[in-house]
């Protein structure tokens, strides 16, 4: 029988939620674990020993930061066994790695050197200052090297954000890992290269010459604000006109007067960390959504403020009265995998970056940027589900359970429609009742956008909807007469969009990472995050009703700073290479170890090939006619430790957006990888 659609494989029944379908008794003792991914090619490692010897490219870039004010080089670091680690700054699965790599620095210390390779998307990513505030917003210790121009990127063959490359001692690539996840993986191999290289005399161990200064240097650069903001996100006022700001670098939630300016008391002791108790004993994480609660559901469950404390996957709620802080949703473990549906506490989250009441939902719609999905927090019934999204990266809109997202980061509501923007694909987006279920007695909505275009479509640009272009904006709200105002991130800016019109304009420039907007008595409220202040939109000249009108940019769509794939139309040959880490290996005993989806943007890039199967390898039709799009790959494996009775297991999962440009000449070939060793 041939398989529905066209060109679609169909997805074996055995691998949906795989790893719950294992016999009850076979998981008796069995731990399973799950992996996020994002990409590079590999061959399978059969110990340090006998791993192919690829010499690793020098290191070259435009800046550097945390290595004393010099240049490091591989030649300089022989000796050492160096971890690069090839990230973004608006890339929330590169934010996870940076956690995840914490431990490993410190448990390695003596031998091990990770240097972060920044390598942007975005354009504004590629500014020193742009890479310089990422560094001190995230408390990266390590050196960085910014490579603006993707000179690293290239030579090092990467395909996605984030890459990590080990090289040994002696200079040479030994293992890759694509996105997050693979902590335990890489103590397992590093270990492995301590043991090889102390035997054979090439380990060198101890601190390295620069890394005091580097410390320093990185303490004195931890910037302020006149009030002790660091780096904030977002903010919301009270009734009574108090502001309440998510103060992300301080970990903490700073409560102003009416004046934006005079501190009232703070929400947490500034230091990192995830505790419940009184206002000056608890702890955040990188808190960033704020929304305060109605209040009669605020007298039910005894706190009004609702805190999306992001690096800690937690949903924290503030007593304004009391300043009492409790965690309300979420475990404190990263969800990785499998259902994030059900009681409150015991379920996962993922990188919640901005939370909002709304009415029409009957809870707070909570943007989990980790996996690409809204969840829904009921405070009464203390229960969380998943509301829209698939996990899928990307822009597509209809239903919500079909509907893919990208980095959700900010939310507003407007009566029956909630706003929100997705940064990865610099789109301003809305959620609404389908028309079709007015008179159901359970609503179904469904995903539309008003602006945005892909994952790899941005600038500044004003006009009709169609036309405009935003870069990375990380915030909303909805302005009194309507329209909604965009905190254009990367471009510095906010912008309006007029619903009724379909028209955006700039109402402001010249801004230091504007995240977040909040409207008061006064007027707007501009959270400019990376000059660490609340800065009023009108301020500087002009009159508001002259920034009410705002302007028309007519910018160009800037390049995309990472180079398209270039493949050839027709059939093209797709292999995603995975292998297990040192003692796993894959586990078919309950179905098929491996799964792959493939599908495009546009859609009819893809003509043949799309849809899922349990094979990581397939042969793809790309249109002839089509110049360019993105390809959306996920690869699932599989893998369980060998050789032990009751072993722990895990789910490694990627998910690909690679943009591609169709030339006759274009190779026929795509390999991707989510973990293995490189060969020559």
């Amino acid at each position: 029988m041939d398989p529905p659609g066209h060109g679609d494989v169909v997805e074996p029944p055995r691998w949906r939620n795989r790893q719950f379908a294992m016999p009850r008794e076979a998981a008796r003792g069995m731990v399973v674990l799950t992996t996020a991914v994002s990409a590079v090619p590999s061959q399978p490692p059969s110990g340090a020993a006998s791993r192919p010897h690829v010499r690793a490219p020098e290191l070259v870039g435009d800046a550097w930061w945390n290595t004393g004010g010099r240049p490091l080089t591989l030649a300089g670091l022989r000796g050492k066994i160096v971890l690069l680690d090839f990230w973004t700054s608006g890339c929330i699965n590169c934010l996870h790695v940076l956690d995840e790599l914490r431990p490993l620095e410190a448990e390695f210390a003596d031998v091990l050197v990770t240097v972060g390779v920044h390598s942007p998307k975005f354009a504004h990513e590629g500014d020193r200052e742009s890479v310089a505030a990422a560094v001190a917003r995230y408390g990266v210790e390590h050196p960085v090297v910014s490579d603006p121009d993707m000179s690293l990127w290239q030579q090092y063959a990467v395909k996605a954000w984030p890459t990590l490359v080990l090289i040994d001692p002696e200079g040479y690539v030994v293992h890759v890992a694509a996105g997050e996840g693979h902590g335990d993986a890489l103590r397992r191999v590093i270990q492995e290269l301590v043991s090889l290289h102390e035997g054979k005399g090439t380990l060198r161990r101890g601190p390295l010459d620069w890394t005091e200064a580097a410390r320093v240097a990185a303490e004195s650069a931890a910037s302020t604000g006149a009030d002790g903001l660091r780096f904030p996100a977002k903010a919301v006022v009270t009734a009574e006109g108090r502001i309440l700001v998510a103060d992300t670098a301080n970990h903490s939630v700073a409560e102003f007067a009416s004046d934006a300016e005079t501190l009232l008391r703070r929400f947490g002791d500034g230091r990192r960390g995830a505790v419940d108790g009184a206002f000056d004993v608890a702890r955040f994480a990188e808190p960033s959504g704020l929304t305060l609660l109605p209040t009669h559901i605020a007298d039910e469950v005894g706190y009004h403020l609702l805190v999306a404390d992001t690096a800690n996957h937690l949903l924290r709620g503030v007593d304004l009265r009391t300043g009492a802080v409790r965690t309300v949703a979420g475990t404190g473990r990263q969800w990785r995998d499998g259902d994030d549906s059900g009681a409150a506490l015991e379920v996962d989250l993922t990188s919640p970056w901005d939370v909002r009441w709304w009415d029409v939902a009957g809870g707070v719609v909570v943007a989990m940027a980790g996996n690409h999905t809204l969840g829904l927090f009921d405070p009464i019934r203390g229960t969380i589900s998943r509301f829209a999204g698939t996990t899928v990266e990307g822009l597509r809109d209809g239903p919500v359970d079909e509907a893919f997202f990208a980095q959700t980061s900010g939310l507003a509501v407007a009566g029956e429609r909630l706003w929100l923007v997705d940064a990865e694909t610099s789109a301003l987006r809305y959620v609404e009742r389908d028309p079709g279920s007015a008179d159901e007695d359970t609503p179904r909505f469904v995903v539309g956008t008003a602006v945005g275009h892909d994952l790899f479509t941005f600038g500044h640009r004003d006009g009709s909807a169609a036309e405009a272009l935003l870069q990375h904006p990380l915030g909303a709200t909805v302005l009194p007469d309507g329209a909604v105002a965009v905190a254009d991130t990367y471009n510095g800016a906010v912008r309006r969009f007029d619903p009724a019109t379909g028209e955006m304009t700039t109402l402001r420039r010249g801004l230091a990472e504007p995240s977040g907007l909040v409207v008061t008595d006064s007027g707007v409220l501009v959270v400019e995050s990376a000059a660490h202040r609340l800065r009023p939109l009108a301020d500087g000249g002009g009159d508001e009703a002259a920034t009410a009108r705002g302007e028309t940019v007519a910018g160009d769509e800037l390049a995309v700073r990472r180079p398209p794939t270039v493949l050839a139309p027709g059939q093209v040959r797709l292999s995603v290479t995975f292998v297990p880490p040192p003692g796993e290996k894959l586990d078919d005993r309950y179905g098929p170890s491996t799964r792959l989806e493939i599908s495009a943007s546009p859609p009819e890039l893809l003509v043949e090939g799309g849809g899922v199967g349990t094979e990581l390898e397939r042969t793809i039709t790309l249109a002839e006619g089509v110049e360019s799009g993105v390809l959306q790959v996920v690869a699932q494996a599989a893998s369980c430790a060998s050789d032990v009775e009751h072993p722990v297991c895990r789910i490694t999962r990627q998910d690909w957006g690679v943009p591609v440009r169709l030339d006759p000449d274009g190779a026929r070939g795509l390999p991707l990888v989510m973990a293995g060793t490189p060969s020559e």
